[in-house]
């Protein structure tokens, strides 16, 4: 006899590591992968780069169809701790979500619950990961150019 096994729900939430001074290469994706309308991507990009230079560094920002890459160190606060991780996420993609809800005249989830994200090691390059960023647009056949992409944000002095 076969018996039906429930289906569980996968949730990570596993913990954000940081080091102090350290930058972080951060993913997110739409819910259910649904492509995001051209006119909630400039919210998107307006609401990365909000708290830049306030919370964090922001080094490069990419708001794709389905998807945002950023690359972030994150500052200091009065107490003299870095922000966390989910503290900054929350303020992106919560702000963003009930700005592109607004906007749309829809409720509910915009973004996926969790994210991935990355601290970069010694050995890593900071250009690197820039360069992936920039080049994302261009391997997903959107533009043949980096610079033709309007929600493509890299800082002027990385």
């Amino acid at each position: 006899m076969l018996c039906k096994i429930p289906r569980y729900q996968y949730r990570r939430r596993l913990p954000h590591y940081q080091k102090p001074d350290r930058a972080i290469f951060i993913t997110f994706r739409t819910y259910d992968r649904k492509p995001l309308p051209e006119i909630t991507r400039d919210l998107v990009l307006q609401h990365c780069l909000h708290d830049h230079q306030k919370k964090f560094h922001l080094h490069a920002a990419v708001v794709m169809p389905d998807h945002v890459h950023l690359l972030f160190t994150p500052l200091q606060n009065q107490a003299g701790w870095p922000y966390t991780v989910p503290e900054i996420l929350k303020l992106i993609k919560g702000t963003s979500a009930r700005s592109i809800n607004q906007l749309l005249g829809h409720r509910g989830p915009v973004w996926q619950d969790e994210s991935f994200d990355h601290v970069l090691r010694s050995d890593e390059s900071l250009e690197q990961k820039l360069e992936y960023i920039r080049q994302n647009p261009v391997r997903k056949g959107l533009v043949n150019r980096p610079e033709d992409y309007l929600w493509l944000w890299l800082d002027a002095k990385p």
